[in-house]
């Protein structure tokens, strides 16, 4: 691969490389591909057309050890004669990235090496390869950073420069199989004002993550400026949340007719701050462009209140925006780490939304890369943090280490696709991140079995924090810990069963029976009490197996009545999130999940769509009831963590549940319950469309609708108990039983 190219840099923010295409005229040309990467990012055009639709190539990676090359078939645009350039950028590779003032890079420079191939019909092939006799030309981009923005200036005029040949590791050269990153879709604005200060301000009615496109005409020289935010304070950008990230692009006119779009970044917000932009700004000259991994959509979920479906749409715009080649916290401010317990616990409502197969399987390759060489699960991948020299990283140095949710990364993300798309090849693949995970914690267990030392996250973000102390839950980080270490060995043994390692199987379902004693043993009181009494132990110790079923029935019931106390507002962080309605429900708590759900006071789920969010907030209450930012130092508009609640409404909501992998079996079993009149959700599963949901009648009674698709086997499980074997097709039943409203 790329056998006898060269990495080329230049002295440059970014630059243009340059070649000249000769195709030999006496043979008939049938195939012609383009590949490359760079350590950066790249656009290559051919006489001015671009090769394909991807931005940012070749994303982001574990870049020591995983670099992807991208590849382009560009036969209709090959002829003799024609100009082959490349732009390069700094991209994530030198990027200033991190948080705190970290501005961590992974090299100096930047390059792209890459290489034409053209066969002829006669079986000759030719290669044009980078070497040091290209040519490289300045960029009209003269700055360029993920976090900053870009800097345009169109009438710049492009000198030459002096090319050099860079060292690469051409071991690390892999087949890009990541979906690429690509335009979605354009919004127009839906209101262009002036603030207070007499700023004009333009909204585009949605939180998303991409660029502004800007058509401008106006004197050479003029500068225009861009600025972007989330939300408003005080009538004006809330600048606040994104920290260190200016958020700020500018475009110096040619004199004529412009059109920027600064391709070398990407920014998250709603509200765009517009200076110097000649004459009127008009809805026809900006526009937002939506910017994302290519993902299909594959799960629709609606029902009978519009504020649930907001909050599933806010989740599916979360799910787009943190989909940027890895998944990531946030897009918006200093930071947009590959953050694993934001993944983990999101993993399979993300599986319902879109297909991320292919995105989730080569980030899980990436954490197996980095978990390889750290001798654990890093809290982020790529792993930009073990770039930072051990004194930069300040108090956050001693924390390094395994850690529960975050580190589950490396089991849960693996179980979700198991579950949505069993695929055993990419299981086998993902297996040794598992086992590597287990293994790093096995040495950090106490004699008693539990996992009870070491720095934790815990059920980070718990509203009743502090909102400079987002560790201080209330959950015991020690509990959570053992119930995450006992749902990880559940599934190794699972997955190891599945790929026929018998001993491995038998090694993790004995970690699993040893950590359950334990737990129980050590939280669970015989009143069905567990140790900090918090709505997140909980939920994970009822959700994940860990009780009998005396306990089980108590904790329930005690899980019921912290809800009921609280006013059925959420008291639970990233970690018991996901899983308290799920423990409500399977604990016979159906009305008080229902309630939690459809709650609307502060805090809880549909608080924000109150408040008109778009996306899913950091936290429960980003913004304050007066419309002000919290005072917290992490305060995203972006995050989908506390979204997973996604999950627990197609499954149990409308019912469509997978009983082997990738759907070959079903059980729809929906789960009506007060607030809702009826409930609907829609999934392209590997076997074909699976439909399952629910509406009462004008009288007591309930009637369910699904879908079969042909080849899969289905059981449905009705409101009142009653079981059916469902042959494909679409499928009536009526239940005559009175639920509550």
């Amino acid at each position: 691969m790329l056998d006898n190219a060269q990495l080329l840099t230049a002295d440059a923010p970014a630059f243009v490389l340059s070649a000249t295409i000769g195709v030999d005229p006496t043979r008939r040309l049938v195939s012609a591909v383009l590949r490359g990467t760079a350590q950066g990012v790249f656009e290559a055009r051919i006489d001015g057309r671009p090769v394909g639709d991807a931005v940012l190539a070749p994303g982001w990676s574990a870049y020591e050890w995983r670099l992807p090359v991208e590849h382009y078939d560009v036969l209709s645009l090959v002829r003799d004669g024609a100009h082959l350039d490349v732009l390069v950028g700094n991209g994530w590779w030198r990027g200033k990235l991190g948080f705190d003032g970290l501005a961590l890079d992974y090299g100096d420079t930047i390059g792209f090496i890459g290489e034409l191939e053209l066969r002829y019909a006669d079986g000759r092939t030719e290669y044009l390869a980078t070497g040091p006799e290209w040519r490289a030309w300045t960029a009209q981009i003269s700055d360029n950073s993920l976090y900053d923005g870009v800097r345009i200036d169109a009438s710049a005029v492009s000198r030459p420069l002096a090319v050099a040949v860079g060292r690469i590791d051409r071991s690390v050269l892999v087949p890009q199989t990541k979906p690429p990153i690509e335009r979605q879709e354009v919004i127009a604005p839906v209101a262009i004002w002036a603030s207070p200060s007499g700023k004009t301000l333009v909204d585009f009615g949605q939180n998303l993550v991409g660029w502004t496109r800007l058509r401008v005409t106006g004197a050479a020289g003029c500068e225009v400026v861009l600025r972007h935010a989330e939300v408003l304070e005080d009538g004006e950008l809330a600048l606040r949340p994104l920290r260190g990230a200016r958020a700020t692009d500018s475009y110096v006119l040619s004199g004529g007719h412009d059109m920027f779009e600064p391709t070398f970044t990407f920014h998250g917000f709603r509200y765009v701050e517009v200076a110097g932009f000649p004459g009127d700004l008009g809805p026809d000259a900006i526009e937002a462009v939506v910017v994302h991994s290519r993902m299909t959509r594959t799960g629709f979920f609606t029902c009978s209140d519009e504020r649930v479906n907001r909050l599933v749409e806010n989740s599916v715009w979360g799910q787009k925006g943190n989909f940027l080649d890895v998944p990531t916290d946030c897009p918006q401010r200093d930071e947009r780490l590959g953050w694993t317990g934001d993944i983990a616990v999101y993993a399979p409502s993300a599986c319902f939304q879109f297909d991320c197969a292919d995105l989730l399987h080569n980030w899980l390759l990436d954490l197996r890369a980095e978990t390889a060489h750290s001798g654990y699960v890093p809290f982020v991948v790529p792993n930009v943090l073990k770039l930072a020299p051990r004194e930069a990283l300040g108090a956050h140095a001693a924390i390094f280490g395994p850690t529960a949710i975050w580190g589950d990364a490396a089991v849960w993300v693996p179980e979700a696709l198991w579950r949505a798309y069993g695929d055993r090849h990419r299981l086998a693949a993902h297996y040794p991140g598992i086992v590597a995970h287990l293994e790093s914690i096995l040495p950090r267990l106490s004699e008693t079995g539990l996992w009870d030392t070491g720095f934790q996250f815990g059920d980070w973000l718990d509203p009743t924090a502090p909102p400079e102390r987002p560790l201080a839950a209330a959950a015991d980080p020690a509990v959570i810990a053992t119930a995450c270490l006992y749902r990880s060995a559940r599934f190794a043994a699972t997955a190891a069963g599945e790929l026929g390692l018998e001993q491995d199987q038998r090694r993790w379902s004995d970690l699993s029976t040893r950590t359950r004693d334990a737990f129980r043993d050590a939280y669970v009181g015989a009143d069905g009490r567990i140790r900090s009494d918090a709505q997140a132990v909980y939920a994970l110790a009822i959700h994940f197996g860990l009780l009998e079923p005396g306990e089980r029935r108590l904790a329930g019931a005690r899980l019921a009545h912290l809800v009921e106390e609280g006013n059925f507002r959420v008291a639970t962080g990233f970690a018991g999130t996901p899983y308290v309605a799920w423990a409500l429900t399977e604990t016979g708590h159906t009305d008080t999940a229902y309630r939690l759900l459809l709650e609307d006071g502060l805090p809880s789920w549909l608080y924000p769509i109150g408040m008109g969010a778009t996306t899913i907030w950091e936290r429960w209450d980003s913004l304050l009831p007066d419309g002000r930012v919290n005072p917290g130092e992490m305060t995203s508009f972006n995050h989908y963590a506390l979204g997973a609640v996604v999950d627990w409404l197609y499954q149990c909501v409308a019912g469509i549940r997978p009983v082997a992998p990738g759907y070959a079996q079903v059980r729809l079993e929906p789960v009506p319950g007060p607030g809702l009149d009826w409930a609907r959700g829609t999934l392209h599963t590997p076997h074909g469309v699976v439909e399952c949901g629910w509406r009462r009648g004008a009288g007591a009674g309930i009637t369910v609708e699904c879908v079969v698709p042909d080849g899969v086997e289905a059981e449905l499980v009705l409101p009142d108990g009653g079981r059916h074997r469902l042959p494909p097709g679409a499928h009536t039943l009526s239940v005559e039983k009175e639920f509550a409203r």
